[in-house]
């Protein structure tokens, strides 16, 4: 019998307006929208993606979310996104720097406070 085999998560996000998620996930982070529907967006960039759901009950608790990013070249990346980075309200972003538990992450608070974290793993 074969096994089945986890690759990704795909974390679901509660927006609080799904055009200004949109506008925040592509246009600096660079992801492309896969699907829009009026409550609904999935999300995607290279090998992992995003299912963006409008909260229309205002019942989330979005503050309280995150999501790790596992990622290859984390400081190329950083670069390409910093343009729209730099433009975010200070604390928003943390910089590229060392875990002590091994792992070279940034992290970016989006819109509705879901806190991403990008990392990779620090080569010994």
């Amino acid at each position: 019998m074969s096994k089945g085999k986890c690759t990704h998560i795909t974390p679901m996000v509660f927006v609080k307006s799904l055009d200004k998620a949109l506008e925040f996930y592509t246009g600096i982070l660079g992801f492309e929208a896969g699907i829009k529907l009026d409550d609904y967006a999935f999300i995607v960039r290279d090998d992992i993606s995003i299912r963006l759901i409008a909260d229309t009950d205002g019942g989330s608790e979005a503050s309280s979310q995150s999501c790790y990013v596992c990622v290859d070249g984390i400081d190329d990346l950083y670069q390409e996104m910093k343009a729209g980075l730099d433009g975010l309200p200070e604390g928003r972003v943390k910089v590229p720097f060392d875990q002590p538990y091994g792992q070279r992450e940034f992290h970016v608070t989006d819109e509705d406070g879901l806190l991403i974290f990008f990392g990779e793993r620090i080569e010994d």
